[in-house]
């Protein structure tokens, strides 16, 4: 179960997503699922309404990030897509800063358009549901993503990264072998 909310109002090439809660790694499939559908069907501009954001974990900020500069350097017809973060508190800023990743967003000081529009994103707005091995692998790659981007984080998530590399070969290799069968039982 996601521990945020998300909202979401789309308009011609505009996007407003309310972020409510905290943003954690429950949240980060639906989270990219939902922009990726959304930039695909021509959508250019994200902002992002993290007013009612309590905290973003590195999963989170990780996706983000990592979408963030695959929309800039996307070049549509009409340029590259920006994601933009309305009212982020202190702490997702300095998050960010020490990350090294702030630098792929745009911080907003005016209200985005149709914030009295935004509609809570229900379960069957998801691509597909969030399994532990989708969850794992969007883990793995977020974190992966801020070790290549800025190499002070290695240090800070390269145990994390070994454990999730680990544990979707766990997951591989359950799902590769065979069901074993269960002997019938003795008879009497």
């Amino acid at each position: 179960m996601s521990d945020s909310n998300l909202s979401v109002w789309a308009g011609d090439r505009i996007v407003c997503i309310r972020i409510a809660g905290r943003a954690s790694f429950t949240s980060s499939v639906d989270f990219k699922a939902l922009v990726n559908r959304l930039w695909q069907q021509g959508h250019d501009r994200f902002i992002l309404d993290l007013t009612r954001c309590t905290l973003m974990d590195s999963t989170f900020l990780g996706m983000l990030s990592s979408l963030g500069l695959k929309l800039n350097q996307a070049s549509g017809e009409r340029g590259p897509a920006t994601v933009e973060l309305f009212k982020p508190n202190d702490r997702i800023i300095d998050l960010l800063d020490s990350l090294g990743v702030a630098h792929f967003f745009k911080v907003l000081d005016c209200d985005p358009p149709a914030m009295d529009a935004l509609t809570p994103l229900s379960p069957s707005d998801a691509a597909t549901p969030s399994d532990k091995r989708t969850v794992s692998q969007t883990c793995l790659e977020a974190h992966r993503f801020l070790m290549e981007i800025n190499p002070a984080n290695v240090a800070k998530f390269k145990d994390v990264a070994r454990f999730l590399q680990e544990d979707l070969a766990r997951m591989e290799a359950k799902s590769a072998s065979p069901e074993t069968p269960v002997p019938p039982a003795p008879s009497k």
